[in-house]
């Protein structure tokens, strides 16, 4: 059973990510050809969640960890919007240009969750245990 207070806190995260994405495309609205929008908001949250252990409250808080991850940064990247502005962009008879976006925002996540990794501070050793 997952505890009542982990649920919460992924639900109030959720929204919150949601809203912060809605507010990305309305400040940011996507234009014809690449979604920028969307391929940068999914990197920076590939980023952040990749560096979510940094955060000394997300390491000692299993509440926190669940709210920022799955909760806040799952609520704000989107996989669903990608594959479908994939799909629009095959749809537009641009096959090259929706493997491109595609393949791109994979790699360019991969790459950021990557460097994240190699470049943050060793964690304390009190929270490598």
């Amino acid at each position: 059973m997952i505890p009542p207070r982990l649920l919460l806190a992924v639900a109030a995260g959720g929204a919150a990510g949601a809203v912060l994405r809605y507010a990305a495309g309305e400040v940011l609205p996507e234009g014809d050809g690449v979604p920028w929008t969307t391929f940068a908001v999914n990197l920076l949250g590939a980023a952040l969640l990749a560096g979510l252990e940094l955060l000394a409250p997300a390491r000692r808080s299993r509440t926190v960890a669940a709210g920022l991850g799955p909760g806040l940064l799952g609520g704000f990247t989107t996989f669903s919007a990608t594959s479908e502005q994939g799909r629009a962009l095959l749809a537009q008879g641009d096959p090259a240009l929706a493997a491109a976006y595609l393949l791109g925002t994979l790699g360019a996540c991969l790459v950021a969750v990557t460097l994240v990794g190699r470049l943050a501070p060793p964690l304390p050793e009190e929270d490598e245990r």
